[in-house]
């Protein structure tokens, strides 16, 4: 048996973005919804892996190593630099109640 918390559907917009740096290649899937307090869904599409992050959050590199497996510190704050210019601050998100 189970109970349904909640069942939603809506259009969002997808940004599939692909780069490369000194270090690495990315392909990121940027999924913006108005779900989860409007931070976006970041997608590895490399890994599969995948967190909501705004900006603040893409500037903590240990989140981003144990998020997206990145083994170092230069790839992770290459990867930091590339998705604060992406996601949006925390306070242009509007809470939906």
């Amino acid at each position: 048996m189970f109970e349904r918390l909640y069942d939603t559907t809506e259009t969002t917009k997808v940004n599939f973005i692909g780069f490369v740096s000194d270090n690495a290649r990315y392909d990121f899937g940027l999924v913006y919804t108005n779900q989860f307090f409007g931070k976006p869904l970041v997608i590895c599409m490399q890994t599969g892996r995948s967190s909501l992050l705004c900006t603040e959050d893409a500037q903590n590199i240990s989140v981003l190593k144990e998020k997206f497996s990145i083994g170092n510190d230069e790839e992770a704050q290459e990867l930091s630099i590339f998705l604060q210019s992406q996601l949006p601050l925390t306070d242009t998100i509007i809470p939906q109640y």
